[in-house]
């Protein structure tokens, strides 16, 4: 190998009198007044040097010069520092070494002088002894390789290199030479800055803003950053649009690609730099945000579209591989957008055509939001409905509307289209986005659209109207169809198209859900809970919504058939899988927070029975549907009874029956705040008003509506007849808890009443039985009033009932466990006070009630309890009662 060397000219160097030199090309470029300090890349360079070759790669405008200028003249390392920035006339031979030699000679090596015009390995191998004889390290900065093409010059450099312990070479350039790089990155002989190493950092980019004397906040700094990605140039390039104005702020959003001054960067120090056809192939790819050369060569239709990518990632031509090995590129944010800016202006005809192109290839590859998003943008809202409908994918509109990603692309089709398929889309976004009546609306058009235009669509446009319209029945005055409904869309997916049906398992989880809460709807409360539990037992990602519903739907019907802790746990987790869904405080099941009521409320918990009703008030209004207002208006008006406010109770109960007049609920809540409001007419002594709400009552024959007529009967003094109308419903196999519980109660009112004691006990007794198993306290205590001497003189249903609401087997032991039979012991007298409140607990009245009785508050109420069962030595009130009734106190 020979490498020709310009001829030995006279000076003390050898070189100093060729005017061919230029000084300019061995200064070290000098820090411009917006310079920002980089000390951890700072660092690294100094790490790099150690060994023999530091590679600094990114692209234009990265602050590759900047960041060596500064570590040059730092005084990292006290070593003689060559800087050569190189131009594309360097590439010779002659004139590479002789830019290498005369920089070493001006940092102070002593090179010597080569004679003749041609540098051998032997010339080299002096060249390296020469540098070897150096005490310290030599550091040679080539600034600007990539602008070398040819590859002698990197052989050369790699021989040097090979022959030589004291030379330290930094390169820098948009993208690698063409040194054998892989020989001294497994050496461990190569440290490599790339363009994410140089990206400017928030604190980096503020300093920047405030050399230029703008003031950001940290948001705006921060979508600054995320816009430009770090690239120093591009910050300094919006620093410099921003320094003028004077609301800063709200200007950073609005700066993009095509803004003057970066546009006439990227025209100059990119684009220029491109072949015509280089330059057409990044226009019409601009159109993709991601993309592989498959989806590139669609869109151009060019053959070499992997090579130009190769080429352009290769060259950091503003283009990035996305993750590692994946295949996809993306453009610089601010470069895509020079791009699709310059392509809009010159060629406004091609854009759609792209999209299309774009479009036809995503949806072969079943790239399906992709694919509706190029359609449109390419305006053609037929292509984007059609590919929706053909692949199935309405179940994604039905769930999120147009609040989720597929339905946020239909933004901006027209209202008024006339295509059945794009207005069917629309009826399915509508009833997402939580507007059943415009659904319909929609969804009875796109059947007028199809009886006048047809459609080229298959069954996909069947199932997808089959599906709006279960939806909407399920919810509305129709839920009697859904299920004959129901099956004809199953047969329509048993024969659909396996793939698509695999990426939309929603399909079936909608179904089910619409069939349960069409049977919820209908009254037939077992098939309903079946069906639901069914969906919600459903993991499907992007169902989350659908499964809270389910949950919510769950938990209210086990609550009204009495099964409260299956209520309660289906509650708590449609509140948590809300949580985890990210919903905000509006958006939350305000069902859930009813049921987790109603269940504190039956087992008597009035503290957290009143906390989870102000958590549910505000989302129980009209907006939440009749079936959150009426389940609210439910417990609020048990509630008010506890507390003796009969009318108040009644007023809430008959305000959400007309509110929600004109809403579908299910028939058995309907009848149950129908049944809600007879049973406090009854309390409150006005029999005839209930009897003529009691002639409204749909349903006549079932047990609910028979227990309330029997103590509407007990009231007008006809026993026989509510004892024998009670008897037969507590008999009665399958008769929810709730309403054996009511039937036992009042069998043994009407006893106690007769003065058939035995008879009451046992009616009594197998009332706590049916309590016992969920812990039903509230119509117990409700009833005791009327019961209280029975407890009283009976033992065994005093322990009985003081098991209530125990919260384990162990506990209802406990509290059943006979005392002992030592002399029981008062620790200290009773105040007067305490004695009432003994009382109180003697005749088993629930806390609020012995304050009311006694004026003073329920923590007062509390403090005198614990101070009784400290004196009287118990654990428990039923303890203390035995006690005390043991020492003659009551």
């Amino acid at each position: 190998m020979s490498i020709e060397l310009i001829a030995d000219v006279p000076g003390a160097s050898g070189f100093d009198a060729d005017s061919s030199l230029l000084d300019s090309k061995f200064a070290v470029p000098a820090a411009p007044p917006f310079m920002v300090a980089r000390p951890a890349l700072i660092a690294r360079v100094t790490e790099g040097v150690q060994g023999p070759v530091t590679l600094v790669t990114g692209m234009a405008g990265s602050g590759k010069t900047q960041l060596l200028a500064s570590w040059a003249t730092s005084g990292a390392v006290d070593w003689p520092i060559a800087w050569i920035s190189l131009e594309t006339s360097d590439e010779q031979l002659p004139a590479f070494w002789t830019y290498v030699i005369e920089g070493l000679r001006r940092a102070g090596v002593a090179v010597p002088a080569v004679p003749g015009g041609t540098a051998s390995r032997a010339v080299l191998g002096r060249l390296a002894a020469a540098i070897d004889e150096q005490p310290t390290p030599v550091v040679l900065i080539l600034d600007g390789v990539s602008q070398l093409t040819d590859r002698d010059w990197a052989t050369g450099l790699d021989f040097l290199l090979s022959h030589v312990r004291q030379l330290r070479v930094v390169l820098a350039g948009r993208w690698d030479p063409p040194l054998s790089l892989y020989r001294y990155r497994l050496a461990g002989q190569l440290r490599e800055l790339r363009t994410a190493d140089l990206a400017f950092t928030a604190a980096e980019a503020a300093r920047l803003m405030d050399l230029h004397g703008v003031e950001l906040g940290t948001p705006e700094l921060t979508r600054l950053l995320e816009h430009t990605e770090g690239w120093a140039a591009g910050i300094r390039l919006c620093a410099c649009a921003l320094q003028a104005s004077p609301d800063a702020k709200r200007l950073v959003d609005t700066i993009s690609g095509d803004e003057s001054t970066i546009a006439e960067y990227f025209v100059g120090e990119v684009l220029r730099l491109q072949a015509p056809e280089v330059r057409r192939f990044l226009l019409e790819t601009s159109v993709l945000d991601t993309f592989n050369p498959a989806l590139a060569a669609a869109v151009t239709d060019r053959t070499d579209a992997s090579r130009l990518l190769s080429t352009l990632t290769r060259e950091n031509a503003f283009i990035h591989p996305v993750g590692d090995g994946s295949g996809l590129y993306r453009y610089h944010r601010l470069f895509g957008e020079l791009l699709r800016a310059q392509l809009a202006w010159a060629e406004p005809d091609e854009v759609p055509i792209l999209h299309s192109r774009a479009a036809a290839w995503l949806a072969e590859q079943g790239r399906l939001v992709e694919a509706v998003g190029h359609a449109a943008q390419a305006a053609d809202w037929g292509t984007a409905a059609t590919m929706v409908v053909e692949d199935y994918a309405v179940g994604r509109l039905l769930i999120e509307g147009s609040a989720g990603r597929l339905g946020g692309l239909f933004a901006g089709m027209p209202e008024h289209i006339e295509l059945p398929e794009a207005v069917m889309v629309q009826a399915a976004i509508a009833f997402g986005d939580r507007r059943p009546a415009k659904a319909a609306e929609l969804l009875a058009y796109a059947g007028k659209l199809l009886a006048v235009h047809g459609s080229t669509c298959g069954d996909g446009l069947t199932l997808t109207g089959f599906l709006v319209q279960i939806l909407l029945l399920a919810g509305g005055p129709e839920p009697e169809r859904v299920g004959e409904l129901c099956a004809v869309a199953e047969t329509f997916l048993a024969v659909a198209p396996p793939e698509r049906l695999a990426r939309h398992p929603e399909l079936r989880v909608l179904l089910r859900t619409a069939e349960g809460t069409a049977l919820n709807n209908l009254g037939s409360v077992d098939a309903a809970v079946d069906a639901l539990a069914d969906a919600a037992g459903s993991i499907v990602p992007g169902c989350e919504t659908v499964r809270i519903d389910c949950l919510s739907q769950l938990a209210l019907a086990e609550a009204y058939r009495g099964r409260l802790g299956r209520a309660e746990n289906n509650a708590r987790q449609a509140l948590e899988l809300a949580t985890d869904a990210g919903l905000g405080r509006g958006d939350r099941p305000g069902i859930a927070e009813v049921v987790l009521a109603w269940v504190a409320l039956e087992r008597y918990d009035i503290e957290a029975a009143d906390r989870h009703l102000r958590l549910a008030q505000p989302l129980c209004g009209a907006e939440a549907g009749a079936p959150a207002m009426l389940a609210y208006a439910v417990v609020r008006s048990r509630r008010l009874h506890t507390r003796g406010e009969l009318r108040g109770a009644v007023t809430a109960l008959r305000s959400a029956e007309q509110a929600a007049a004109d809403m579908a609920a299910p028939r058995w809540l309907s009848r149950e705040v129908l049944l809600s409001q007879i049973r406090l007419l009854i309390a409150g002594g006005r029999p005839d008003d209930a009897s003529g709400l009691l002639e409204r009552c749909p349903d006549p024959s079932s047990p609910d509506v028979a227990v309330v007529r029997a103590a509407l009967s007990a009231v007008r003094g006809e026993s026989p007849r509510a004892h024998d109308v009670a008897r037969t419903v507590a008999d009665a196999a399958g008769v929810p808890a709730p309403v054996a519980l009511d039937a036992w109660l009042l069998l043994a009112v009407l006893a106690a009443q007769s003065e058939d004691a035995s008879g009451a006990r046992e009616a009594l007794r197998r009332a706590l039985r049916v309590a016992g198993a969920e812990n039903h306290r509230r119509p117990v205590h409700q009833a005791w009033g009327q019961l209280r001497r029975l407890l009283r003189d009976d033992e065994r249903l005093a322990v009985q009932f003081g098991g209530l609401g125990a919260p384990s087997g162990a506990a209802q032991a406990k509290a059943a466990a006979p005392v002992p039979s030592a002399e029981p012991v008062v620790v200290e007298s009773l105040s007067k006070r305490e004695m009432d409140v003994l009382r109180g607990m003697a005749a088993m009245l629930p806390t609020e009630e012995i304050a009311a009785s006694l004026y003073v508050s329920v923590n007062t109420v509390k403090t005198h309890v614990r101070s009784i069962l400290r004196k009287l030595s118990a654990s428990r009130r039923n303890e203390a009662v035995r006690r005390a009734r043991a020492l003659n106190l009551i």
